[in-house]
């Protein structure tokens, strides 16, 4: 499985390269298309897995101003 992430930057927040440096540390991939980066699970998860994953990024980006939206397929 995968979680694609898509994040909108807002001009009075934090700079890109930082958001993308944190999202590297996470485990995420830059990734081309319709999302901006991605974690590959490599096996099957459940949605208490992905809500931990969620929640690790959401407390790692709190206070940088930016929108966060995930897909997990």
């Amino acid at each position: 499985m995968k979680t694609y992430l898509t994040v909108t930057f807002h001009s009075e927040g934090e700079l890109p390269s930082k958001i993308a440096d944190t999202l590297y540390q996470l485990g995420f991939r830059p990734t081309h298309g319709n999302y901006d980066f991605v974690y590959d699970w490599n096996r099957n998860v459940n949605l208490q897995e992905t809500i931990e994953l969620v929640n690790r990024v959401q407390a790692a980006l709190r206070g940088t101003n930016v929108l966060l939206k995930f897909e997990t397929i």
